[in-house]
């Protein structure tokens, strides 16, 4: 590393560990597991947990957030208030503006789901 590297690195906080979102997964519990792994003012990063934990009947989620979430393993149906359905399988991923109102409709019991959640309007 050169000097200017060292000086740069000493300004900014250290990397945390890397760890792989599909190993320790934790055991079934009565509803989904949401793990913070990263947070900020402006973004959160979450690991959530299914075991067939679909969101109850009835119940939305209506963020002031946008959400990226992907589906990293299983399978699950999205349905929006508007009517819409959105069947996903590992690897799909998904943009929500703040305010749309969804709900898992369904979701298999090996689901592991990766959540961005970032300030409304924010730009990049």
């Amino acid at each position: 590393m050169s000097p200017i590297d060292d000086a740069a690195a000493g300004d900014r906080p250290a990397a945390r560990p890397a760890a792989n979102l599909l190993a320790d997964l934790p055991p079934p519990a009565g509803s989904e597991i949401f793990q913070t792994l990263f947070a900020n003012p402006g973004c959160r990063v979450e690991r959530i947990v299914s075991h067939g934990h679909a969101t109850p009947p009835g119940e939305w989620y209506d963020q002031d957030e946008d959400e990226w979430v992907a589906l990293l393993r299983g399978e699950a149906v999205l349905a929006f208030a508007d009517g819409e359905t959105m069947a996903l399988t590992a690897g799909d991923w998904v943009g929500i503006p703040a305010r749309r109102r969804h709900r898992v409709e369904s979701v298999s019991q090996d689901a592991v789901w990766l959540a961005v959640h970032c300030r409304a309007g924010a730009s990049t």
